[in-house]
């Protein structure tokens, strides 16, 4: 008895359908740089018109992690793409550098054409936000690998910037200033703890009025991650900035001391903003300290920007002229690591 690869659980009319679904908003996200379609065994770009002296290429990868479950959950796929765009572009921006394209990676047990259109869907309005192309992509169906109606979702993207506009860090001192971006929520960083302490089972739970977070848990655990590269781009066009520090994995504490040099450390004043409720609450629920969790979460503070004294109110004016919500959140001091006040 002949046994097909339908029959060992993949079906390629469905990979062939989520294609077909995914091609509008895959193509909503094309400029003129974008050569070729979709369905190439590569994406092309062409990057002629950048105007650089010495151009350099950045590149920077990441996933949504267990964020993801609460996607599964709730039967929503529309945003997480957002998270996977928005992990990427937002590392590679704090080095200065435009994003130019990003490619997904969508695995699962079994392709839902529909699902996974709804996630390319998120991607590409992320890719929007991010002033960048999505020209290409893997879909991968893996009978037995992943639970039936479960997948992962990871991607990467490319920037460009020129070699002496490169941000680094390297010219920070003792007595600059660090101005805080105020993220969107929880973006995708911590979601293993965060599962602890709302659950990822019950979907009633998740949907119902909390009051202690001011909505329903579902709204703010699955809000999606801010994107934050047109804000950063138009700042660095009009001031100097010496750093940028994308808050992930690892809250204040590790991201911060990654863009200061030997010998610099910082100071954050915790009381400089006000913290989203649902750092509120989680840290009650964990019975954590704040040391602990502002090195797990971004405490509502999604990118942190050094500049001199005399460029504070500057930078700050700017980033309001794009939206953002800003403060002054802390300065850099001589030491090492984050010492929070």
């Amino acid at each position: 008895m002949a046994i097909s690869y339908k029959d060992s659980g993949v079906d390629v009319t469905r990979g062939y359908k989520a294609v077909e679904l995914m091609k509008k908003h895959v193509k909503s996200t094309y400029n003129d740089n974008v050569i070729g379609d979709l369905g190439s065994f590569g994406g092309f770009f062409s990057i002629a018109n950048e105007k650089m002296e010495e151009p350099v290429l950045v590149a920077g990868t990441d996933g949504v992690g267990t964020k993801l479950k609460y996607a599964f959950l709730l039967e929503k796929h529309d945003t997480i793409g957002i998270d996977a765009v928005a992990m990427c572009v937002n590392d590679i921006v704090c080095q200065g550098a435009k994003p130019l394209f990003f490619l997904d990676y969508y695995a699962c047990g079994r392709l839902y054409p529909e699902a996974e259109s709804e996630v390319v869907k998120g991607i590409a309005e992320g890719c929007k936000q991010a002033g960048c192309a999505l020209i290409g992509g893997e879909t991968a169906e893996m009978p037995g690998f992943y639970p039936d109606g479960e997948y992962d979702l990871a991607g990467f993207a490319v920037g460009i910037v020129d070699k002496k506009k490169v941000i680094n860090g390297k010219d920070i001192k003792a007595g600059d200033v660090l101005i805080g971006i105020k993220s969107s929520g929880v973006h995708s960083n911590g979601y293993s703890l965060v599962r602890k302490l709302f659950g990822d089972e019950d979907k009633a739970a998740l949907e119902k009025y909390d009051e202690e977070l001011g909505a329903t848990a579902a709204e703010v655990l699955l809000k999606p991650t801010k994107i934050y590269v047109k804000s950063i781009l138009a700042l660095i066009e009009k001031v100097e900035v010496k750093g940028i520090a994308h808050i992930t994995g690892g809250g204040f504490i590790e991201n911060v001391p990654r863009i200061l040099p030997d010998g610099v450390g910082c100071e954050i004043e915790k009381n400089s903003y006000d913290v989203p409720p649902v750092f509120k609450v989680m840290q009650k629920r964990a019975g954590i300290t704040d040391e602990q969790i502002y090195n797990t979460f971004n405490m509502g503070i999604g990118m942190v920007v050094c500049v001199a004294p005399e460029n504070v109110d500057k930078a700050m004016e700017q980033l309001r002229a794009t939206g953002e919500d800003v403060c002054v959140i802390g300065k850099t001091v001589a030491g090492k690591g984050v010492i929070l006040k």
